[in-house]
């Protein structure tokens, strides 16, 4: 091995840190698919029954808003019931250590042992990691968590209304910008090229093929599209 590769820095991420990294990709990409969509098949179908730059522009901040406030609640509500189901079973782990320690000795034994070390190793790192913190030992062998990062629902909430509101930005850019004649084409050229990103994305943080991924993800925003201008089409031309 040379001199440049045995000084070259490792900075490969492990465990935790980059499964976290990688949620927070995955929810902000879909966010942002989601605003995409919905916005989208919103204004093309008020495009469908009209079309008064006033009213595409009003739908379409209407659905924006609705649609990330709606995202950030459910993101904060979940996170929290998320997070508190951490909180409890920690607190429920402490107190198993406190009242009986022995026990937890030879359980987390047991589930070093089940990761593949023999029973004397298993045995004596048990006995180190319960020695220097026995409630983080346990909670990220037994629990699979990192009481130093649990998971935050402030912050899930503003990426969620971040990324929804960066998504659904663009179909009502598209729909409200250009002259009257180019309004559907450049949205739904645009939608399509967005939804195309999203896809590629979404499958490259998942590890996934990329096509499969790239065409659903189009098909399912052009069928949003061609449903909703089909009712608003409908819908106008019924005076309605």
């Amino acid at each position: 091995m040379t001199d440049d590769v045995q000084d070259a820095p490792h900075e490969e991420s492990h465990g935790g840190a980059l499964g976290a990294r990688l949620n927070w990709l995955r929810a902000a990409v879909l966010g942002a698919n989601d605003g995409v969509v919905s916005t989208a098949g919103l204004v093309v179908g008020v495009a469908g029954a009209t079309e008064d730059r006033s009213t595409l522009l009003t739908a379409g901040l209407a659905g924006l808003l609705a649609g990330s406030m709606s995202m950030a609640a459910g993101e904060y509500v979940s996170v929290s019931t998320q997070r508190d189901s951490e909180k409890a079973a920690l607190a429920q782990e402490k107190r198993e250590l406190r009242e009986y320690p022995e026990a937890e000795l030879v359980e987390l034994t047991g589930l070093l042992e089940d990761r593949g070390l023999s029973p004397e190793v298993a045995r004596e790192a048990a006995e180190q990691l319960t020695s220097r913190d026995a409630l983080r030992a346990h909670a990220r062998v037994e629990l699979g968590i990192d009481p130093d990062a649990l998971t935050n629902p402030w912050h899930a909430a503003w990426a969620s209304f971040l990324a929804f509101t960066v998504g659904a930005l663009l179909p009502l850019l598209a729909i409200v910008l250009p002259p009257s004649a180019w309004r559907l084409p450049v949205t739904v050229v645009s939608v399509l090229g967005a939804l195309a990103l999203t896809g590629w994305s979404s499958a490259r943080t998942g590890s996934a093929a990329v096509r499969p991924a790239v065409w659903r993800n189009m098909a399912g925003g052009a069928l949003a599209m061609a449903v909703t201008y089909g009712a608003g089409s409908l819908l106008g031309a019924a005076g309605v």
